[in-house]
């Protein structure tokens, strides 16, 4: 049987959110997906909400009848100032205004490794290390994971709070050697926080069980999260096509790789 009546998904048409589409399917009788744009054709078990997160009125209404919301939706990268307040600030507060007004019990949340990203490597943090943002981007992340905090505190809705590394197609970097966090990982982590018996309020890494591992993840393994890919199998070809880099640049010092060395992005080129 499934878990839920019903899952609600934002940044559906997204890079991760259009595999969670397909991959959570057998947790729930229907699939909500949230996205600006129609969708298209939806499979007999899905069902569409087109809004814009920064609406708040459309957001809270898409959160009705849900049982849990996975949160994929927002700003997905580093972008002007303005972006990130309405999508993601602004936006994610409306996600959970809509999950307090509507009695939904718990909330996967795309955090990423930007709200940590001014780690160095070698302190090899936890999941309780102090928050050290890289980014605009970084710090709406931080806010959600207070946001959620709260709310779990005050009006008990759970929450995980995915700090996702790098989660694409194959590694593209040497970097991503180490960040890889492969697509069906990714649909397991979500599946995991969806169906631990119990959360709370809960922060986890989100990475495979790659060779190399540059921070501690033993602070969530009451979600039940056995990642099964690596990125040993492509080691060989991202080192034989790319170089060696400078061990002092912020891009190699930090978890938050090549995000350390943006500027402002409100900032004019000179």
């Amino acid at each position: 049987m499934p878990h839920y009546e019903r899952i609600l998904i934002t940044g559906a048409a997204g890079r991760l959110g259009s595999q969670l589409r397909k991959g959570l399917v057998p947790l729930a009788k229907t699939i909500r997906l949230a996205g600006r744009e129609p969708f298209g054709d939806l499979a007999p078990h899905e069902e569409e909400a087109v809004f814009d997160l920064a609406d708040m009125e459309a957001t809270i209404a898409a959160t009705k009848d849900c049982d849990a919301i996975v949160h994929f939706g927002g700003a997905p990268l580093e972008c002007e100032w303005q972006t990130i307040l309405d999508s993601s600030i602004r936006g994610s507060y409306h996600i959970y205004e809509g999950a307090r007004k509507h009695g939904v019990k718990r909330v996967i949340y795309a955090s990423s490794v930007h709200a940590i990203g001014y780690h160095e490597i070698e302190a090899h943090i936890g999941v309780d290390a102090p928050v050290r943002p890289d980014s605009l981007y970084g710090v709406s992340k931080n806010f959600v994971e207070s946001l959620s905090r709260l709310y779990w505190d005050k009006f008990g809705i759970e929450t995980v709070c995915l700090r996702i590394f790098s989660s694409f197609p194959e590694p593209a970097d040497r970097r991503m050697l180490w960040s890889y966090l492969s697509f069906a990982d990714c649909v397991r982590l979500v599946e995991a926080s969806l169906t631990a018996p119990r959360v709370g309020h809960t922060i986890s890494f989100g990475i495979s069980d790659n060779k190399l591992k540059m921070v501690d993840n033993s602070g969530a393994n009451h979600l039940g999260f056995i990642p099964q890919d690596s990125a040993e199998p492509f080691r060989a070809a991202v080192e034989a096509k790319t170089p060696v880099p400078d061990p002092n640049k912020p891009s190699v010092k930090y978890l938050g790789g090549w995000f350390c060395e943006l500027g402002h992005p409100d900032d004019k080129p000179a």
